[in-house]
């Protein structure tokens, strides 16, 4: 087995790339020396780990086709499995962590488990500036989040966290089942958060770490308020997936009120405010048919 982050045994990293740049390759090697480094390629006939710069160390999967955020997860979980690894931190192919957040990751894990804490996941802190600095941790609410500070040193129970930045304990992945496929991207995290939650386990954000991460791209500002810019494929599988969820009985009301409360919101937003205006709202009303008539998977454009 391999030694794991900072030392720690059994933890292993997942990476997922998209048409990546030479710095994200860059980040990936990087990690490949704290412990094993899966990298998952979604990126459309590329399959030559040396030809975009890995290093030998790292285990390259290369799909040769977009299969979509939740089954490059689930590849990435299941090659450390095998590998005999105990957790498992995900990464966006963006993210640069720092040698901390790798080391505490997995120290935060186990020191939980070691006190008799049922644990799916701990997750940091995010912070994207372009949005207004350090993300707050939240909880569902009926027809709002309820907003939890990141302070203090403990571990705070939440009820989901970003894919990004995630230490998985891979103990609790035969039980709680992998990553929704169907979904392809967008609310995956924050679905597999609620079923893990349903069979018992706790979800934890640790206030005290933080993870430097862009939500989206280039944000847009309504009223002075920024809102997380994505490109109109995207807002289809946001309003589809967000169709699809309320549909499905062991999703909360709690967070089902608030995706309807916020969903006319966001149609207008993205259909009045981000450019071309109009495929994002024909996008966007396509994702919310799709959702209603259950059509999921990535989207055929054929």
């Amino acid at each position: 087995m391999d030694a794991g982050v900072g030392g720690a045994a059994g933890t292993g990293m997942v990476v997922v790339f998209y048409r990546p740049d030479a710095a994200c390759v860059k980040r990936a090697n990087r990690l490949g020396y704290f412990g094993t480094c899966v990298v998952v390629d979604n990126t459309e006939q590329v399959r030559d780990a040396a030809a975009l710069g890995l290093e030998p160390h790292i285990v390259y999967l290369p799909n040769g086709a977009n299969l979509g955020i939740a089954t490059a997860i689930n590849q990435g979980v299941e090659t450390l499995i095998a590998r005999g690894c105990s957790s498992a931190i995900l990464f966006d192919q963006d993210s640069e962590p720092s040698d901390e957040l790798l080391q505490a990751l997995p120290r935060t894990m186990e020191r939980e488990l070691a006190r008799g804490v049922k644990v799916a996941l701990v997750g940091p802190a995010y912070e994207d500036g372009r949005l207004g600095g350090i993300a707050p941790f939240v909880r569902f609410g009926m027809l709002r989040l309820h907003r939890i500070a990141p302070v203090g040193t403990g571990p705070v129970e939440v009820d989901f966290l970003i894919t990004s930045g995630s230490c998985i304990n891979l103990g609790a992945w035969p039980d709680i089942g992998p990553m929704d496929d169907a979904l392809f991207i967008d609310f995956v995290d924050l679905e597999w958060c609620v079923r893990a939650r349903k069979r018992g386990y706790s979800v934890l954000g640790a206030p005290e770490l933080k993870l430097t991460h862009s939500l989206g791209g280039e944000p847009v500002r309504v009223f002075g308020r920024p809102y997380p810019g994505h490109g109109a494929l995207r807002h289809y599988y946001q309003f589809r997936n967000a169709i699809a969820l309320i549909k499905r009985s062991y999703m909360p009301w709690s967070w089902k009120s608030t995706e309807l409360v916020k969903l006319p919101g966001r149609l207008v937003i993205y259909s009045l405010f981000m450019s071309p205006r109009t495929e994002h709202l024909k996008m966007a009303l396509l994702g919310i048919w799709h959702g209603l008539t259950g059509r999921l998977g990535a989207l055929s454009r054929g």
